[in-house]
């Protein structure tokens, strides 16, 4: 009979892969619970637990009382066996969580770029200072995940564009990795805030969803059969681009090398900040902000009426031209203007979108708490780390 002995290992390493994702996913369990859910032995799945124990990863928490039998131990996932970081870095603040192996945030700090050129050794500032909130060296981090506006090159891991953080060039990618001494990656903003709607938002669950995110600027993430498209160059999303009746087209976008400037056109010209504050303001609403304005509108009643049916055709327009390509069931509202108008904008969409579109959608408020960025910049290094625990 031929030997093969690789085959036992290779056993041993699903076994223990099986283990801890099923720990990672549901909490602490016994043994009898994960040889179960696993189809494990119960032989195989003491062994496969005690191989885990011994390598520092798993951990008897606590048990649980059975029918007559003694009580069985409680394993679950060392929370210090692994740590993450997620970074949210914006034109005037960069935010930064540290988070255990489980998912736990243990620090979470802001950090002020005080008018730095170069956001290399401010991101490296940043990451210091959560990782010293959270009482552990940088060398203890896993998985680095950075969001961020603008495009990323696929290839090289850094960002193209990006008009209001100039502070991002042609080699930071490399330089970060360099200075951390581990893989870092940098992903755009609205990717990573629909990674966190799909696990704790209103997209929980859902393979086919598309996130449009009207904040200070104008995104869109989309996401197919569980994953990001990003497309060949990184573009997919920059729906602030799409040409819209009414409005002039976005022309000469690329005015200076590796830099684009505000839009002048495009469906970002009707629903920037910029554009639904005077929207609001025509309509007797002032505020400081675009969120704050549309606030306003919804709380007015039969007054805010007007100008939440024109902001909703306007956002339609871009919902609809979305919807006819990838028909993706839900579309998520986010941003400050997202979460600022509610049902009272999401119903307003739907309705509006049925009318210029053979496709209607569902459309939802995000429903993530906190900052979605952060949060799914968080559980992206969290995949990173898992996979390579896992691997290890």
């Amino acid at each position: 009979m031929e030997r093969r002995p690789g085959v036992p290992r290779l056993l041993r390493e699903i076994n223990d892969r099986a283990a801890l994702e099923l720990l990672l996913a549901t909490g602490p369990m016994t043994r009898g619970q994960i040889g179960e859910l696993t189809g494990l032995s119960k032989v195989t799945a003491s062994q496969t637990l005690a191989r885990l124990e011994e390598r520092g990863l798993v951990q008897v928490v606590g048990t649980q009382a059975g029918g007559r039998g003694p009580s069985a131990a409680l394993y679950s996932v060392v929370p210090s066996s692994a740590y993450v970081a997620g970074l949210e870095v914006g034109p005037g603040l960069v935010s930064a969580a540290v988070a255990d192996i489980n998912g736990r945030t243990v620090a979470e700090v802001t950090f002020d770029p005080n008018g730095h050129d170069d956001l290399v050794p401010v991101i490296h500032a940043a990451i210091m200072k959560a990782c010293r909130s959270a009482k552990l060296g940088v060398a203890r981090l896993r998985g680095v995940v950075i969001g961020t506006p603008g495009v990323v090159d696929p290839r090289t891991g850094d960002v193209r564009y990006a008009f209001d953080l100039p502070g991002w060039h042609e080699g930071s990618h490399e330089a970060l990795a360099g200075d951390l001494k581990r893989a870092v990656t940098i992903e755009n903003d609205v990717n990573l805030a629909a990674v966190a709607e799909r696990t704790d938002g209103a997209a929980k669950g859902v393979d086919d969803f598309v996130l449009l995110w009207a904040s200070r600027g104008l995104g869109l993430a989309v996401m197919l059969g569980g994953k990001l498209h990003r497309g060949r160059s990184g573009s997919a999303g920059e729906i602030g681009y799409l040409a819209v009746p009414g409005v002039p087209l976005p022309e000469e976008i690329r005015t200076a090398p590796g830099r684009l400037p505000s839009l002048a056109g495009g469906l970002q010209s009707l629903v920037s900040a910029e554009a639904v504050t005077e929207l609001a303001r025509a309509h007797g609403f002032a505020a400081g902000t675009a969120g704050e304005c549309v606030q306003l509108a919804v709380a007015a009643g039969e007054q805010g009426e007007p100008m939440l049916d024109e902001l909703a055709q306007r956002l339609a327009l871009g919902v609809a031209a979305v919807c006819v390509i990838l028909d993706p069931g839900l579309v998520v509202l986010g941003g400050e203007v997202g979460h600022a108008g509610g049902r009272a904008l999401t119903s307003r969409v739907e309705e509006a979108v049925a009318r210029i579109s053979p496709v209607r959608p569902e459309v939802a408020t995000s429903t993530v708490e906190g900052n979605p960025v952060l949060r799914g910049a968080v559980l992206a290094a969290l995949h990173e780390a898992r996979e390579e625990l896992f691997s290890s």
